[in-house]
């Protein structure tokens, strides 16, 4: 009897985004011992640098029929959609995995809390898509490096974000774009913590600011559908692969880069990432970018290595501080957010927010 399991949104996503090369080298869900290595070593088994473990999770009903199976058979929304032949099955250690991936097991952390909820039994092995319409949308790696090949760009600078656009987002775009050809603005719209800014929110201001900011320079805009891990450093080395393997030479990396709640150093991606340089061959260039802030002096956004003006003139631009304005309808300075952004998030209301 056929061994089918359905997939969920995210565990869907990842499947995709494996075939369509942006999880490269993966061509499957982990196995044993790439997951542990991953988990441990920051590394796939055979040395490869790797951070985040992607994984099959499923049910133990579903684990104990897949030893007598050598293949299983995706779905979503009961519709069948792909396969992977079956290569391990083993069990994880939860508690052990988040403490070394999150660097803490404090349920209050979004990625533990989402991480706890998976079930112990994972599948490994090479997937497959049999349905092309799954893809149709999908962020495709030959695409993106055509794109940047037809536009003559020989230097792509990838910029992350769960966010929309601000000021201190603009001064490290801009920054890049004095280093590199161009630079692909690619922001994360996959599954996020309740009280993040929406989709629409995040994708709505960058248009507002691409149309009356950065219209013909080189800006290439698209969303990256994956999940948000929460695991700032790890995420942070995570975010530059993909942006690696969808063409791009170099990636900023700016202040608590994907962290969340005061668990991370707000430069502990930067150590990390130096760590690695050091030590391996990433295959992109890591702008290593610190936190850009408004100086009321110099009155114009700056960082501590271009302003050196004592702490009465500086106003550090806080993201939380911009959420809550934008919540009651409030547009921030516009020394922190351009208006036309602000005025695009206020009028979808309801919408702002997951």
């Amino acid at each position: 009897m056929k061994l089918a399991y359905e997939l969920g949104k995210d565990l869907l996503q990842d499947l995709i985004n494996i075939h369509m090369g942006l999880f490269r080298p993966l061509e499957g869900f982990m196995t044993s011992h790439d997951y542990h290595s991953t988990i441990e070593n920051m590394s796939l088994s055979h040395g490869d640098l790797w951070t985040i473990p992607i994984s099959l999770d499923v049910d133990h009903e579903t684990f104990i029929k897949a030893v007598d199976s050598d293949t299983i058979f995706f779905t979503y929304k009961g519709k069948e959609i792909g396969y992977m032949t079956i290569e391990d099955s083993f069990k994880v250690d939860l508690l052990n995995d988040v403490m070394n991936i999150f660097k803490t097991r404090d349920i209050s952390h979004p990625g533990v809390k989402k991480e706890m909820g998976r079930h112990v039994y994972r599948l490994g092995g090479k997937t497959y898509i049999t349905d092309p319409l799954l893809c149709k949308d999908a962020l495709d790696t030959e695409v993106t490096k055509s794109e940047f090949r037809n536009r003559g760009w020989k230097t792509i600078a990838g910029f992350q974000t769960r966010n929309p656009i601000h000021r201190a987002h603009e001064y490290s775009q801009r920054v890049a774009l004095e280093i590199c050809d161009g630079l692909f603005i690619n922001p994360l719209v996959g599954w996020k913590k309740k009280g993040d800014f929406s989709e629409e929110a995040v994708i709505s201001g960058y248009q507002a600011v691409i149309e009356h900011y950065y219209s013909n320079i080189g800006i290439y805009f698209d969303v990256l559908k994956t999940p948000m891990r929460y695991a700032g450093p790890r995420e942070a080395i995570f975010h530059a692969i993909i942006r690696k393997n969808l063409g791009c030479t170099h990636f900023i990396i700016g202040r608590d880069h994907a962290g969340v709640g005061g668990y991370y150093g707000k430069y502990e991606a930067h150590d990390l990432a130096r760590d690695i340089i050091g030590k391996t061959e990433l295959g992109i260039t890591l702008l290593l970018i610190s936190g850009p802030y408004y100086c009321h002096k110099c009155a114009q956004i700056v960082t501590a290595r271009t302003c050196g003006h004592e702490e009465k003139y500086i106003e550090e631009i806080s993201g939380t501080k911009i959420r809550e304005q934008l919540s009651q309808g409030i547009r921030p300075n516009e020394n922190f957010m351009r208006k036309e952004v602000a005025d695009k998030i206020i009028e979808l209301e309801e919408q702002k927010f997951i």
